[in-house]
């Protein structure tokens, strides 16, 4: 007989152990990209493949950093006439125009935390043209002391050095440089995980509705001959494939529905909502930029619009100082479409309508009144 003294009880380590079943969140840390003491120090990305794959195949991500950078050129550009003339003619890889570059350029920064274009001068170091270059084929050298020594553009499959582009030769913009880095932050790692689980969600919820139509059988047959078995198979799923019927001698098959029942799984919509929400969120574009007129109320609306206005005045603000500093051109930005104006006139007025009130009774009137009806 086994003892059952209370004394032999004891307790787990769940607190200790990891695979306890019990998962605790936290943060990986991180340290800054720079030079550490080195006479030099390269760096160079290395998540441009996978970042362009979430770009061209997920549709909300690219609808958003597309939607920013078409905000961010607003209508073009306003310059005086001469520098309006040099802009025009530059075209890029031979069919862009100036506006078209710099869109090219804000989204290419915001799926690479970098973009890179070539500047070409004339012999009078007139700005002659600007060309986009592949982000992934760039190094970026500097000093010992962090600043940006030159630009190393290398091959791809063998990693050897190509040209060499001094700082003045290469146009950089960066997204959200941190500290003393030499190189923007991509805005894809900070959404993957939002990315990854709305469409793990979404293929999930594709499998439960096709079983709904196609549901799964088990088909308990009476024999265990194999190519009995083979030729019911075949037979049974040239069926279903077609659409037809089935036709079996009785209690030769019994079959069985795999189904799962009603209300017995959780509904992931909300789920998938919340996670489309969050995203737009993260990314800092509301959804009604982009069509979407889910926003609850015209006011609400409006505010978002308003914190996203802000967003677009600061990258414009970015790319005209950029601009002047590594181009030497004078230009000006203009924004789509301003929504302030109207927002402060929709709020309502303090002043309360009152309705007008009689003046009060006089003794005089009193005294009249009450010598009437004596």
């Amino acid at each position: 007989m086994p003892q059952t003294d209370i004394s032999s009880a004891d307790y787990s380590a769940l607190s200790t152990t990891m695979d306890s079943g019990t998962s605790y969140f936290s943060v990986n840390t991180e340290t800054t990209d720079a030079n550490a003491g080195e006479k030099e120090y390269s760096w160079a990305m290395d998540d441009w493949s996978e970042n362009l794959g979430y770009y061209k195949n997920i549709p909300e991500l690219k609808s958003a950093i597309d939607a920013k950078a078409i905000w961010t050129m607003g209508n073009g550009f306003e310059a005086d006439e001469a520098t309006t003339i040099l802009l025009y003619a530059i075209k890029g890889h031979g069919k862009d125009s100036f506006n078209t570059i710099l869109t090219n350029q804000t989204r290419v920064k915001d799926i690479a935390g970098d973009s890179f274009a070539e500047i070409i001068r004339d012999k009078d170091e007139v700005l002659a043209n600007l060309k986009p270059l592949d982000p992934s084929t760039i190094r970026i050298i500097s000093n010992g002391k962090g600043i940006i020594k030159r630009y190393e553009q290398f091959e791809k499959v063998y990693n050897q050095t190509l040209r060499t582009f001094q700082p003045d030769e290469m146009f950089h913009l960066s997204r959200e440089r941190i500290a003393d880095e030499i190189h923007g932050i991509s805005v894809i790692p900070s959404v993957k995980w939002i990315i990854d689980a709305r469409n793990e969600a979404m293929a999930d919820w594709k499998r439960v509705l096709h079983r709904n139509i196609d549901p799964l059988f088990i088909f308990h047959l009476d024999t265990d001959d194999t190519t009995q078995i083979a030729a019911f198979k075949a037979k049974n799923d040239a069926a279903r494939a077609s659409g037809e019927n089935m036709y079996i001698p009785k209690g030769a098959v019994v079959p069985e529905l795999v189904a799962t029942a009603t209300n017995a799984s959780l509904n992931p919509l909300t789920w998938i909502n919340q996670l489309n929400d969050y995203f737009y969120q993260a990314v800092n574009v509301p959804q009604i930029i982009i069509g979407n007129s889910k926003e609850f109320t015209d006011a609400s609306s409006k505010i978002a619009y308003l914190a996203f206005e802000q967003n677009i005045k600061a990258e414009q603000r970015y790319l005209e100082e950029q601009v002047l500093s590594q181009l030497n051109i004078d230009l000006e930005l203009t924004f789509p479409a301003k929504l302030e104006n109207e927002a402060l006139s929709d709020q309502p007025s303090m002043e309360l309508e009152q309705e007008p009130v009689e003046p009060a009774a006089q003794q005089n009137d009193m005294t009249a009144e009450m010598e009437g009806k004596k």
